[in-house]
């Protein structure tokens, strides 16, 4: 297992061996550790997929309203009642 060094506040430390007194810190700590990095990756897939999704809008040319509403109708002519869609 490895060891790492922090600097963190005095009061942050003093209310950190407060609250987990009569824990584990080094578990907690891994813990914590293993959240942050979980929400680090997720946050940059996150920001990859929104600049795919941008690109892609630059590539493609709006669609106009007749276009959209055309799409509409025909998505709601081709579902089916038994697809528990009832012409809402």
């Amino acid at each position: 297992m490895a060891t790492m060094n922090f600097s963190i506040p005095d009061d942050v430390k003093e209310r950190f061996n407060q609250t987990f007194a009569n824990s584990n810190k080094s578990a907690i700590v891994a813990k914590l550790l293993e959240e942050a990095i979980e929400r680090a990756q997720r946050k940059a897939r996150s920001d990859l997929a929104v600049e795919k999704i941008l690109a892609i809008r630059k590539s493609n040319s709006p669609a106009s309203t007749k276009q959209i509403l055309r799409a509409r109708d025909e998505v709601r002519a081709s579902s089916s009642p038994a697809r528990g869609r009832s012409g809402r």
